[in-house]
């Protein structure tokens, strides 16, 4: 099941209080990115985080759930509704991301 629109744009209201939160469609899904880093994604109308240390802590029980078969586990913000929380989370997760891979010139 691919991820609706209308639940990828209240999550980016959410989150519209940072700068530098951006997203990318990827096969009816949408990864979210803050800074150029990927932080997480919407898979069939789920909100998922990276796992980093940062997020467990302020997540300590959200569950680890694939975001398709095969991918690495992430985990469930099911406290979408609170925006401060949210821009914590995010913040507090960016100085964990890899930077963004460089791009091979052609």
């Amino acid at each position: 099941m691919a991820s609706r629109k209308e639940y990828l744009d209240y999550i980016l209201g959410q989150l519209d209080g940072l700068e530098g939160i951006a997203h990318r469609a990827m096969m009816g899904e949408y990864l979210l990115y803050h800074r150029g880093k990927v932080f997480g994604g919407i898979y069939d109308d789920r909100f998922l985080v990276k796992p980093t240390p940062a997020a467990r802590a302020m997540l300590p029980q959200a569950p680890e759930e694939l975001p398709y078969k095969g991918a690495k586990a992430m985990l469930l913000v099911d406290n979408v509704e609170d925006r401060d929380f949210l821009a914590r989370l995010v913040t507090a997760m960016g100085p964990e991301l890899p930077a963004p891979k460089k791009k091979k010139a052609t």
